[in-house]
């Protein structure tokens, strides 16, 4: 009998953005069925060991990551790095330099939320950040729920957090071909994350993807919680147009937060070539 397994390769703890710590993340997608998990914390390394060993205990093969911010033709793109070696001189060092301008950003996003008329947010997503180098927009809309001016996370996007709006701070992030230099130089593989966020049009896109082919770009999201299922389909065929192999990842954050826990995404089609088809895990 063909065993299926469950493969997420998406997810946050609180080294990032995440609102569960490492191990408590690996226990709770162990719980809901998870067979493989990797951690993609936003531009960190942090939680990876914690991660590994707390998967060891429980019998999950854990695959280290990454998802890493950048800057094409404006606009901010992630990419998730698969399989990689944590300790890797380039992409340590280049997610240094990431981190830094990430806690120059939050400030100038604290400073833009106070001339609309509230003050002080940055003391406040601070408090709900483990880690104040990753500090992100998840932070600064948890805050704003907390302190009543939303009433969730979606409508502080919304209404405050994203281009147009008066806490967004556009930013310059690393080029997308170099992220993808840094993941191929630790020995990993480079997945466009969650394509369908992006808003682009037909023609953007395909620039996007050719730009990722030719930086060395391996593989492209196709399900995913930040996917509807219409994006699905769309993106099974992308993927098999621009010969990219499929990765498939919750983008969990915590429970009650986003579209998808762990253990709730259909599985790639099978017209599709996995990111891991050549992994011990595809065994």
């Amino acid at each position: 009998m063909l065993i299926v397994l469950d493969i997420d390769l998406h997810c946050h703890s609180t080294c990032s953005d995440g609102t569960l710590q490492p191990a408590d993340l690996i226990r709770r997608a162990a719980a809901r069925g998870v067979d493989v998990l990797a951690l993609t914390d936003h531009d960190t390394l942090d939680g990876l060991a914690l991660a590994r060993d707390a998967a060891q205990a429980v019998g999950m093969h854990f695959i280290p990551g990454v998802e890493i911010s950048v800057t094409w033709r404006a606009q901010t793109i992630h990419v998730v790095g698969l399989d990689i070696d944590p300790s890797a001189p380039q992409l340590v060092e280049g997610l240094h330099t990431v981190r830094r301008d990430r806690l120059e950003r939050a400030h100038r996003m604290s400073e833009a939320l106070a001339a609309v008329g509230i003050p002080d947010v940055l003391s406040g997503a601070l408090a709900l950040a483990n880690n104040p180098g990753l500090l992100s927009r998840t932070h600064f809309a948890r805050h704003l729920v907390q302190r009543g001016v939303v009433a969730d996370i979606s409508q502080a996007f919304q209404h405050y957090l994203v281009p147009g709006k008066p806490g967004y701070v556009p930013h310059d992030w690393s080029a997308l071909n170099t992220a993808v230099q840094w993941i191929c130089a630790a020995g990993g593989r480079a997945v466009l994350a969650h394509p369908g966020r992006y808003n682009l049009s037909a023609g953007a896109l395909d620039a996007l993807l050719v730009d990722f082919r030719l930086a060395g770009g391996a593989a492209i999201e196709v399900i995913t919680g930040s996917h509807a299922v219409d994006d699905y389909h769309r993106f099974e065929h992308i993927a098999r147009h621009y010969g990219l192999f499929a990765s498939r990842g919750s983008d969990f954050h915590g429970p009650g937060e986003g579209n998808s826990d762990f253990g709730e995404l259909p599985h790639l089609p099978p017209s599709l070539q996995p990111v891991w088809h050549d992994w011990e895990v595809a065994g």
